[in-house]
Parts: structure tokens; sequence; C-alpha cells
């Protein structure tokens, strides 16, 4: 890990960043940093407690002078998303993130770098560890699981908590306030199929989809970018159509909440069609790269000879399968009436897995209308059931309500105004904040989501600005500092 982050300014929070990602942290595995923490907050001599979920709870008592000042909760989930590039070695179970500086920005080689939420789990951890920081009573909330399911926050029970105001560090744009989110629900596909012998005359080939952009599969979805899962069914389709090919494997895409990038299948073509499939798949390598030039400049479509497949596929289901994820919606269903460039529905086809006679298909829905996220979400039930798939829908969280008229809201907004001479965005995001979910138990709290800018999450392009950081650390302080007294 390069020394050159830890000489960063703040460096103490630099350096418990450096900490944070030596620590492996997948969602669902944050068993080591939870301990992580614990002991942080143990060797600190605070109140340290784990819940039945795992989320951890620091609390901190105010400096001195600030003991009549409204308690805070301050929140950042623990894990991050797990996301690197096909030709990077990297263990992700057992390797911390290998950073490094360009620039104004810190990146990671070749994965992603753990900056969604680690920054703002490195924020809670300098002022926890601070002597000379002026802060009200601080209650440290680090939820596990955010990325895939949200478990931690939904599993936080009321009256853990005494703040009447929380700041969640979840933002990745340092202009932005935000205050309301999308919620969301998984969608989950499985299936048996039969197999049949790849035809005798039947020459194998391994077709490739690659180098997309991908990211935030709820920040990134306005951007168009191509999901590698689509671009793969399409050109399948149409080889199918035209050229007879038998499908004998998919492998497309990975996590929910990540655009996928990629995706691989095997298939067998009959001989006497070789030649015109060759062609074929150059000239969807035109179309494709044509129509991505501007969101995905970096798409390849490869297709490389192999072993003829022992087993493919039956015709009558490849086709089905194909057709229900061409009529499975992808990207952006609706934008909102009511507030101006708001995503207020969305889909991604995050995973298609297709081998060995089953299959599975991964989709995450959002919606910032409940009503209208579960709609399309039994709309693409429905789809994948006819299929022959059985569809199950789970993990559904709900959006955060904005209120705008809220006391922290007008502080905080009059305060970046003062500092940086300019207007906030104050706005509701298509991401999943926990927000939603943790007013669930603590509805008289008031909340709102900043951070610093952080682009490419969710994928091995992201990075944080250096200099963004400094400025979000700063507008934390100064929060800080003037939260109000107790009513």
């Amino acid at each position: 890990m390069s020394t050159e982050v830890r000489n960063l300014e703040p460096k103490a929070l630099w350096n418990n960043f450096a900490d944070l990602n030596a620590v492996p942290r997948p969602s669902k595995k944050e068993e080591r940093v939870i301990q992580f923490i614990k002991q942080f907050g143990e060797k600190l001599n605070l109140q340290t407690y784990v819940d039945e979920v795992g989320n951890v709870i620091i609390k901190k008592p105010a400096t001195k002078g600030m003991e009549n000042r409204q308690t805070i909760a301050i929140q950042s989930h623990l894990d991050m998303v797990h996301q690197k590039n096909n030709d990077t070695d990297f263990d992700f179970n057992t390797q911390g993130i290998d950073m490094y500086v360009d620039g104004d920005w810190v990146k990671a080689k070749g994965t992603t770098l753990g900056a969604d939420n680690g920054m703002g789990v490195a924020s809670i951890m300098t002022l926890l560890a601070s002597t000379d920081i002026p802060h009200p009573a601080i209650e440290a909330l680090f939820t596990i699981d955010e990325e895939t399911g949200m478990t931690g926050a939904m599993g936080l029970k009321g009256g853990l908590l005494d703040a009447s105001i929380m700041l969640n560090l979840d933002t990745e744009d340092d202009r932005e306030l935000t205050i309301g989110c999308a919620g969301g629900v998984d969608i989950t596909a499985t299936g048996k199929y039969e197999q049949q012998p790849a035809p005798a005359d039947a020459k194998g080939y391994k077709l490739t989809i690659k180098g997309l952009t991908g990211g935030h599969s709820g920040m990134d979805i306005y951007l168009g970018r191509g999901n590698a899962n689509k671009l793969m069914n399409r050109v399948l389709a149409q080889a199918a159509e035209q050229f007879g090919i038998r499908i004998a494997t998919v492998d497309g895409g990975g996590l929910r909440n990540a655009i996928p990038r990629e995706s691989f299948a095997e298939i067998a073509v009959p001989g006497d069609k070789e030649a015109a499939f060759k062609t074929f798949a150059q000239e969807q390598q035109a179309i494709l790269k044509n129509e991505h030039s501007t969101t995905d400049p970096n798409l390849q479509v490869v297709l490389e000879s192999i072993a003829a497949p022992a087993n493919v596929a039956a015709t009558e289901f490849a086709g089905k399968l194909l057709r229900a994820l061409y009529a499975c919606p992808n990207g952006i269903f609706r934008m909102s009436p009511d507030i101006e460039h708001l995503v207020q529905t969305s889909n991604n086809l995050a995973r298609v897995l297709v081998k060995d006679g089953e299959f599975t298909i991964l989709c995450l829905t959002r919606s910032s209308v409940d009503s209208e996220k579960m709609d399309l979400a039994r709309s693409i039930k429905a789809t994948l059931e006819l299929a022959g798939a059985d569809v199950k829908l789970s993990g559904s969280y709900p959006g955060w309500m904005p209120k705008p008229e809220a006391a922290i809201v007008k502080l905080m907004s009059d305060l970046y105004r003062s500092k940086f001479d300019a207007e906030p965005h104050v706005n509701a995001c298509h991401a999943g904040l926990e927000c939603g979910i943790l007013g669930a138990n603590y509805p008289e709290m008031e909340m709102i989501s900043f951070g610093p800018n952080i682009t490419g999450a969710h994928s091995p392009d992201e990075k944080v600005q250096i200099s963004s950081v400094q400025k979000y650390w700063d507008f934390l302080l100064d929060t800080l500092a003037k939260t109000p007294e107790k009513v």
C-alpha cells in the first residue's frame, strides 16, 4: 500500500482509511472488520457495543463546553463492494486494498477502492480518536451489509441511540446534501433446464463482451451505460435466430448493485454457418461500439475458438430464456414527475448464470415510490416465470422521505453557503441509503447525508478526490461545532 496515501491531509483521517482498507470486509463477511472497529473503540476506552446482527455502536461524551448541545449520531457502513478487473489477480477475502495517489485522486490497482463507505468510517474513527476537535456527544453507528441487503440497518433496534440528529456519511458528491433516497427489492430467479448433446458437426466458441464502464446501479443508472448481460443476450438471441447456435453456458455480471461490465458465453455453432457467424460477431462489435462510444468507449466483443461443448441447453428452453431476458426491463423505468432530474424507478439486470442444467438471474429494482417499485418487480417476476423460473422477491427496504424543513437541513445549507459561497444541491438520490430504514425505529430523528467526491463506485474505476476530502472534512467539523443546543 502506498505510503503516499498516509501522508495526505488530513493525515489522521487518511491513516484511518489506510488501516481500514487493510482489513478484508466483503458484504456478509464482515467478522474481521467488526472486530477491528470494536477493538478500536475499546482501545480508546469508549463505551462500545456490538448488537445482535453485528452493528457496532461507540459512544463518546461531548468535549468541554459542548455538553449542552444535542447528541449527534454519525453513521457509515462497514462493508464494501468487491469488484475487480478480469485480469487482476486479487483475493478480496485475504488481501487489503492496494491504493495509490494519482494527482488529486486516490485509486486502487485493478479493484474497487472501498471509499464507499470507507471514507465515512475513517472520518468517524478520526472523530472518536481526536483530542482537539470540539464536538457534542457522539453516537457512532457502524452498520453491516449495506451493499447486499441493508440487514444491519434493518436489524438495528430502537432504544440503542439517544441522538436527535443523524449524519450519514455515504453521499458521493461534496456539493450535495441528500435528504431522501430510493428503496429497493431483490429479484432472484432460479430453475433447471434440459441439456442435450451438442450437434456432431458443431464448432465451439467462447463469446466475450467486456470493457464496459459499469458503475453503481443506482447513482449511475441515469448515465445510460451498457449492461453486459443485456448486450450478450441481444447477440445470442440474434445468433440463435440467424445461425442456429446452441448455448452451453452463460456467465455475466456479479453483484446486484453494480452495472454488469462483463459477460461470457460458450456456444456451439453449426459447421456450415461458422464463417457467416464470425462475420456476424465482427459486425456486432462495430455496432455495439458505435452505440456505446460515449458511455462505454472500451467495449469489446471477442470471439475465441474452443473445443466444442459436450452438452448444450435444449432449444425450447434457450429460446424462452433469451426472450425473457430480452423483455426484462433494464435501466430507467420512470423519472420522477415531482423532482427534476431524479430517477424514480429503475431495474438492474445484474447477474445471469446458465450452466450444467441450472440457471440463476438476479435483479435489483429501485424506486422512491414503494408501490411502483413492487409493481415493476412483479412485472419482472412474471416475465421470468414465463421462462420457467422460480422467482422470489426478497430484501425489500423502504425509501427515505425527504424533509426539507428539518432544522439540520437549514443549518447545513446555511453553513455551506457561508463557507463555500455557493448553493448546495439539496436533493434526493436514486441510491439506497440506510436512513429510511433507520428512521423506522427512530422516527423523530432528523437525518441528512453528505460526503466527499467519489466516482466509479462499485467498479474498479472507483476513486476519491483528495481536495474534496479536505473540503468535506472541514465542513463536517464546522457542522459539529454548530450543533444546536438541547431543547
